[in-house]
């Protein structure tokens, strides 16, 4: 017998991939077709598995909820569970960070744009480092889901936690500007590779960029974090030149 089920929570490949594991470890479910695209997950099984059973396996994956393809109540009950995506954190982030930057710049009397831009850059990746570095396993996990290098080196969502952290300390320092600058050019080229296939593909994958404390869709405005730092580490090795 086979069943259709509707599974909310799930962003990327890792959820997928985790739900269909604990799905297949109940012995009477013969397979389990499981994607992001309504209705999430076809269970075939050799005898009927009561939904509350499903749903505890589910929950061994991560904060699903599973609820039956023709049950009509489950539209209103998403509706009122899960919020809208909100972008106004990450504007806040940007906000203060130019804002903390500018004040640098205000305070010693005079406008220095390189300066600005160093310590802006340097905000921007402690900020973003230290949302990453709260839930380290389960930003890797994201970010594989999307990224070019972490879909075929997994363990590079764990060092560029780490990446983005030293990059922040070499700029507010001013450590070896040029070439913190051009690791910062290459490293944000790529990740924005991995951006833009995912956003021409229209996938829907959960933003990796503040980790999982804050939840965002992968969107434009991801793209415009990772162009934003390629075209200010740019402009700052022409400069240098």
């Amino acid at each position: 017998m086979t069943h259709e089920y509707q599974i909310t929570g799930m962003t990327c490949g890792s959820c997928v991939a985790r739900v269909k594991n604990e799905l297949l470890k109940l012995g009477d479910i013969t397979g389990a077709e499981i994607k992001l695209s309504s209705p999430q997950a076809v269970i075939s099984m050799s005898r009927h598995i009561g939904t509350p059973v499903l749903q505890e396996a589910v929950s061994k994956a991560g904060n699903y909820k599973l609820t039956e393809a023709g049950d009509h109540s489950a539209p209103a009950m998403m509706a009122a569970t899960e919020e809208k995506p909100s972008y106004l954190p990450i504007f806040l982030i940007f906000g203060y960070i130019a804002g903390i930057s500018i004040l640098v710049q205000v305070v010693k009397g005079s406008f220095n744009w390189m300066q600005w831009m160093s310590h802006f850059m340097a905000g921007f990746f402690f900020v973003f480092s230290f949302f990453k570095l709260m839930n380290l396993k389960g930003f890797a996990e994201g970010y594989q889901s999307y990224d070019v290098v972490a879909k075929q080196f997994p363990a590079w969502g764990y060092i560029y936690a780490f990446i983005e952290l030293g990059l922040g300390i070499a700029f507010l320092t001013g450590f070896e500007p040029m070439m913190v600058n051009a690791i910062t050019l290459v490293v944000m080229a790529v990740s924005t590779v991995g951006v833009v296939q995912s956003l021409l593909r229209k996938t829907s994958f959960q933003c990796a960029c503040l980790g999982t404390v804050i939840k965002l869709p992968l969107s434009k405005v991801t793209l415009f974090e990772d162009l934003l730092m390629v075209a200010m580490s740019g402009t700052m090795l022409i400069t240098m030149l």
